[in-house]
């Protein structure tokens, strides 16, 4: 098992009790993940947490480089947009790649502009690495077009996007 380099910041994930799932569907999508360690609730505190003895506390994992550690912490928390995941996509067939794997059993009315919700309502950004480029160019006109092109957009299409930009017409 290769073991991800030590992060001085780890996001903790908080599941209900799907934190191992969640791990695992995570490392089945990401190149250079594994889980690195898991540790189980014990008898002691178990009028505080409720859990099994033995049953996951928490999963300790990475996805590239980046840290995590999953929880299962019982259903006081849930996910929100306040805190999304994003993943700089190079090329179109990235950007699919990641949205096709990621929306698999999500809500699909939490689509927008690049935005997604995963079957666990952890939220994601999946953005081509090209979309500031086009969003920021000193020609306000450029940029507005691009904006509105992406306004427009569930998962984002790069071509459409560039076409946009550039002031050409789109392809139908």
């Amino acid at each position: 098992m290769k073991l991800a380099p030590i992060s001085k910041i780890t996001p903790c994930l908080w599941f209900d009790s799907q934190a191992e799932e969640a791990a695992n569907f995570y490392c089945s999508i990401f190149s250079d993940s594994g889980i690195t360690a898991v540790s189980r609730y014990g008898e002691a505190g178990g009028d505080v947490h409720g859990r099994a003895p033995g049953s996951v506390m928490t999963i300790a994992f990475h996805l590239g480089a980046q840290s995590f550690t999953a929880l299962n912490g019982g259903p006081h928390f849930k996910f929100n947009e306040a805190i999304s995941l994003q993943i700089e996509c190079e090329t179109q067939s990235e950007v699919d790649y990641y949205w096709e794997r990621l929306t698999a059993g999500g809500d699909p009315s939490a689509q927008q502009c690049g935005w997604l919700e995963d079957r666990f309502g952890l939220h994601w950004q999946v953005v081509p690495k090209v979309l500031p480029t086009l969003l920021t160019d000193p020609d306000s006109e450029k940029s507005q077009r691009a904006f509105q092109a992406m306004m427009g957009m569930k998962k984002l299409d790069i071509a459409a996007l560039e076409r946009a930009y550039r002031g050409w017409p789109s392809c139908s």
